[in-house]
């Protein structure tokens, strides 16, 4: 398991009857979380003390209650400073020996509740920044020439903006304005409004088949799909039936020597090494390199449990 366990400013506090108390900055959370089965007595002291509190209608949905919690605030993010930190897995080894000139390590994110117990922010997927941070960093490529990062479903920036933070120049994809609007903000929250981060609203599957066409490719290809959405001009997205043909398309994309390839997934049955084999089939069988899948997790409070948040898969070129 990949745990995200470099938080200053969030952390999952206690766990219990479908839900979890998580601390964002100065400010307590209680929201639904379908796989907390368990029935622990609500002894941290948090559960009564929270700031909100997202309520599961049994029609679907839900809403939230409120107690002293303003309308916005924010929380940040150091990327670590050392190789390989904030994993219990490993990628590739690194070369520090020829680090990439980075921005600032420190990422900075708007947060406030809104509609299915969201905040604007998932914090397990820290565990993924450190991970290609450290890639796009430490391993130069040909010429010196930069890197070149595609986001899709990009949602409000967290990848985003730790690749550009890592030197890299992004290509930020999402089919929402506002989540779009969203990662803006983000990004100069961050320090990192001039970076070269290029913001589209975008059907992620037409702008991949534009792409190709183009003949534009990426070293570094980031995708965190919905298990449903909806494409800015009703275009339909089910992931059972899209994600392979996508992957397929996008592998496309990757340049001769591309660094990474990342999948996320909060859907049940896609499982890790459903994703391995997908990246296995589609990119280790043409080009080589490594795949490794695992689950994404945060730590509760105290270290000795782990919560976990979804899947990711990971292929990465051969370092020699």
């Amino acid at each position: 398991m990949w745990i995200a366990d470099h938080w200053k400013e969030y952390e999952v506090l206690d766990t219990s009857c479908g839900e979890q108390l998580e601390r964002w900055g100065d400010y307590l959370l209680v929201r639904p979380d379908p796989q907390v089965i368990w029935d622990t007595p609500h002894d941290h002291p948090g559960w009564k003390q929270k700031n909100g509190h997202y309520h599961r209608s049994a029609r679907g949905g839900g809403e939230w209650e409120f107690f002293h919690l303003p309308d916005e605030w924010s929380i940040g993010y150091d990327l670590p400073a050392m190789p390989g930190a904030g994993t219990s897995q490993t990628g590739p080894s690194l070369d520090p020996a020829q680090p990439r000139s980075p921005q600032s390590g420190h990422l900075c994110f708007r947060l406030k509740p809104f509609s299915f117990k969201h905040t604007g922010l998932f914090p397990e997927q820290a565990a993924n920044w450190d991970w290609f941070y450290h890639l796009i960093r430490c391993h130069p490529l040909p010429q010196g020439r930069p890197v070149k990062v595609l986001n899709l479903f990009a949602y409000t920036g967290g990848a985003t903006l730790a690749a550009a933070a890592a030197g890299a120049a992004v290509t930020h994809v999402d089919a929402s304005k506002g989540m779009v609007g969203w990662a803006r903000e983000n990004a100069a929250a961050s320090g990192l409004a001039d970076a070269p981060i290029r913001f589209l609203v975008d059907d992620c599957v037409k702008f991949v088949e534009r792409e190709i066409r183009r003949g534009n490719q990426y070293d570094g290809i980031i995708m965190d799909p919905p298990s449903y959405g909806r494409g800015p001009k009703g275009e339909v997205w089910k992931i059972e039936d899209s994600l392979f043909p996508l992957l397929r398309l996008t592998e496309r994309l990757l340049s001769r020597d591309a660094l990474f390839f990342l999948i996320n997934s909060y859907t049940t049955g896609l499982q890790p090494g459903v994703l391995s084999y997908m990246l296995q089939t589609v990119l280790a069988a043409s080009r080589g390199g490594q795949v490794e899948s695992g689950e994404v997790g945060l730590p509760v409070e105290g270290g000795s449990l782990v919560l976990p948040c979804g899947a990711s898969g990971r292929w990465f070129r051969d370092q020699s």
